[in-house]
């Protein structure tokens, strides 16, 4: 039986190669950043009732307002002050969760000065609590995404003093947990998290 295209014209198989083409699909948005993938999995997430997680704003300090209105303020001025926790926080199945986002352009190893002292603090505190404490950790060259558990992220950033600067993606493909995109949600994170409630890693 012959096929043809919407537009009238005859599909012409002969002159298809007969081998099958089997192609990767990759649902990682082209040009989004690993926060913006990271809040759009979170808006499904919050839509479909299964955790409220929210990225923390920036806090600004306002240093010159004006009110050419009595309705309407007019910000003139304001610095970004530096952020004293983590980015995101939330709950899921009655845990609090509490994680920040990183990125490098590195192939082998993830260098500890993206984190700051007072984020490592705030996830030691956090930890202590009971709260499910972890990091995003994305290889952009490789467009890999790792969940690490906080605790072994400590175990680096403790040891810093020995010479080691940065953790080896080889350590992080074994003690953290590789995700892949999907289409919805783009980062399905919370089965690595649920992973890490039934292993009791935090």
């Amino acid at each position: 039986m012959p096929i043809n295209y919407p537009n009238g014209n005859q599909y012409n198989i002969k002159n298809k190669s007969s081998k099958s083409i089997v192609r990767t699909v990759n649902f990682a948005k082209r040009g989004m950043t690993l926060e913006e993938e990271i809040n759009e999995s979170n808006a499904y997430y919050a839509a479909r009732g299964q955790a409220v997680i929210h990225k923390k704003p920036t806090p600004v300090q306002l240093v010159k307002v004006d009110y050419p209105k009595r309705s309407a303020a007019v910000i003139k001025e304001a610095y970004f002050k530096t952020p004293s926790t983590t980015d995101y926080n939330g709950v899921y199945k009655g845990y609090y969760l509490d994680f920040d986002a990183k990125e490098t352009k590195n192939k082998t190893s993830f260098p500890l000065y993206n984190f700051h002292e007072h984020q490592i603090n705030h996830l030691k505190a956090c930890l202590k609590q009971g709260g499910i404490c972890f990091a995003f950790l994305k290889f952009t060259s490789l467009n890999q995404i790792y969940l690490l558990p906080a605790s072994k992220l400590f175990e680096y950033w403790d040891h810093q003093d020995s010479g080691r600067k940065s953790i080896k993606l080889a350590d992080i493909k074994k003690f953290g947990y590789s995700l892949s995109y999907q289409f919805n949600p783009v980062i399905p994170y919370l089965d690595a998290v649920d992973k890490m409630i039934e292993n009791s890693i935090h």
